[in-house]
């Protein structure tokens, strides 16, 4: 029997980095998955926009729906739709609905 639990504990390591590559996803796969999504976007600025993503080109370029403009952490402005220069993209996150 103590043979078997040490064979088991070599072969952990093993199972958790399998379990980790099964988890992991690309940023492609987040931002497809986000499409049409609530998303907070920060620009380089520190300025937040929140908004429903509406698309998004290689260069992240971005349309947003909805969309209102946080400075400082207080609401600025709201528009219909967004459009942002991916130069100016600091980060995009997923936002509870």
């Amino acid at each position: 029997m103590a043979s078997t639990e040490a064979v088991d504990a070599a072969n952990a390591p093993e199972k958790e980095e399998a379990a980790a590559e099964q988890n992991k996803r690309s940023p492609s796969d987040f931002l497809k998955a986000v499409l049409g999504r609530p998303v907070n976007v920060r620009l380089n600025s520190g300025t937040d926009y929140r908004g429903v993503l509406a698309c998004l080109d290689g260069y992240m370029n971005i349309a947003m729906e909805q969309t209102e403009e946080y400075v400082d952490g207080q609401l600025k402005s709201k528009y219909g739709d967004c459009f942002i220069r991916g130069n100016n993209v600091l980060y995009i996150s997923s936002q509870r609905r």
